[in-house]
């Protein structure tokens, strides 16, 4: 016998599908006239300071094939370590970098790419520094949520070991996950969804 519920259903989760690219990719998807380009197409101009680096990889999923349809938004620090918002209480950032950019995969090879700058070290709420980071978004179809995730840098060895996040990270082969090796000003950045490679993905 079926039981009364005395409280209200939740209701169903909307993937994130193809209408993601539409609404925030316009001119990628051939819609003209919304903006003159697409926001977060470029993070970075000619009077940005900082080592210049590029960020690339694909999305797959569990069986390791790349993901057509993904769509990243990447967050970080300038150069010195300052965001550029508002709410920065320890100092102005580099007016000359967004901070923030977004990208869609090519829906041929799957892959992504931003052109950005080095983040400086930023403080953990405790005041211990982190180790220079982006913080990577992605939804695609099939995605409930949008999943958030770090990118550290492998040429930062010594930052990385004393990062606090990285730290409270338990299973400890996974931290790897999260390490970018380098390949020239390429920073190669590969997002696992599922199995054995999983990336760490937090929840914030």
């Amino acid at each position: 016998m079926v039981q009364p519920l005395d409280r209200l259903r939740e209701t169903p989760s909307q993937t994130a599908g193809p209408y993601v690219h539409i609404g925030l990719t316009p001119n990628l998807c051939g819609i003209a006239g919304v903006y003159p380009r697409d926001l977060g197409a470029s993070l970075v101009n000619e009077d940005t300071r900082g080592a210049r680096i590029a960020i690339a990889g694909r999305v797959l999923d569990g069986t390791g094939t790349p993901l057509k349809d993904a769509l990243l938004e990447l967050w970080q620090a300038d150069a010195n370590g300052l965001y550029p918002a508002p709410g920065e209480p320890r100092g102005r950032a580099d007016p000359h970098f967004a901070g923030w950019g977004r990208a869609a995969v090519d829906a041929q090879s799957g892959e992504y790419r931003f052109e950005t700058i080095k983040p400086g070290r930023v403080p953990f709420p405790d005041g211990r520094p982190m180790a220079p980071h982006v913080t990577v978004w992605i939804v695609a179809r099939g995605i409930n949520l949008g999943l958030s995730t770090r990118m550290y840098f492998a040429d930062e060895e010594a930052a990385n070991a004393e990062d606090p996040v990285l730290a409270r990270i338990e299973h400890r082969h996974r931290v790897a996950t999260l390490i970018a090796p380098r390949d020239g000003d390429t920073y190669r950045f590969d997002i696992h969804l599922q199995g054995e490679r999983e990336t760490v993905f937090f929840d914030i």
